[in-house]
C-alpha cells in the first residue's frame, strides 16, 4: 500500500464518525425543534392594551401547557382566544378567578373586598363601576392598558378552555427581555 492509500485508510474511520455525528445532530436538533414546538409557543405582540408591561412587537414565550399541570392563578398573564373573533388571541392578564367577586371603581380594583395593587396597570377612566362575580370555569381577565384595552370589562368572562397558555417570558426586544 502506497503512502497515499495509507492516509485514505487512516481518513477513512473519521469521515465515517463525521457523518455519524452530523446524523445525530440533525436527530437531536428534530427531536428538539419538535419538543420546543409542542412545549412553548413564541408570539408577536400586536397592540398596546398591555403597555407598559408589554409593548407592540415584542416576543413573547407562551407556555401552552402551564395550565394541564397547574392552575391558572390570579395575575398570571395570559394568551387567549378571543371570545369575540375566535381567530384573533388576545394576551391579557387574570384578574378574577372562579367564584370571585371583582368590583372596579373609578381608577382601582377590588377582588373579594381587597383593594389589588397593580403597579404595572395604567387605570381606567374615573367613573366607571362594574360589579360582577366570575362564574365556574370562567375567568375574569384585563389588560395592563385599562383605558386602551378590549378585556372582560367589554366581552365578558373568559371560559377556561379559551385559554392558550400562561407568559412568563418576553425574548424581545433584548433590552427588556427577562421574566414578565
Amino acid at each position: 500500500m502506497s503512502l497515499k492509500h495509507e492516509k485514505w485508510a487512516l481518513a477513512a474511520p473519521s469521515a465515517r464518525s463525521a457523518r455519524a455525528w452530523l446524523r445525530e445532530s440533525c436527530w437531536l436538533l428534530s427531536v428538539g425543534l419538535l419538543g420546543y414546538c409542542l412545549l412553548f409557543n413564541v408570539s408577536v405582540v400586536r397592540g398596546r392594551s398591555m403597555a407598559p408591561s408589554i409593548s407592540d412587537g415584542d416576543r413573547i414565550l407562551v407556555e401552552p401547557w402551564s395550565y394541564v399541570i397547574g392552575a391558572v392563578q390570579r395575575g398570571d398573564v395570559v394568551v387567549l382566544r378571543s371570545p369575540v373573533e375566535p381567530e384573533v388571541d388576545y394576551i391579557k392578564r387574570v384578574i378574577g378567578l372562579p367564584g370571585d367577586e371583582v368590583l372596579i371603581a373609578d381608577e382601582s380594583v377590588w377582588v373579594n373586598g381587597e383593594l389589588q395593587r397593580e403597579p404595572y396597570a395604567i387605570p381606567a377612566r374615573p367613573g366607571l363601576f362594574q360589579w360582577l362575580r366570575v362564574q365556574p370555569g370562567h375567568y375574569f381577565v384585563l389588560g395592563d392598558n385599562r383605558p386602551h384595552s378590549a378585556d372582560s370589562r367589554e366581552f365578558g368572562q373568559v371560559p377556561a378552555e379559551f385559554l392558550r397558555g400562561r407568559v412568563r417570558l418576553r425574548l424581545w426586544p433584548l433590552a427588556r427581555a427577562g421574566g414578565l
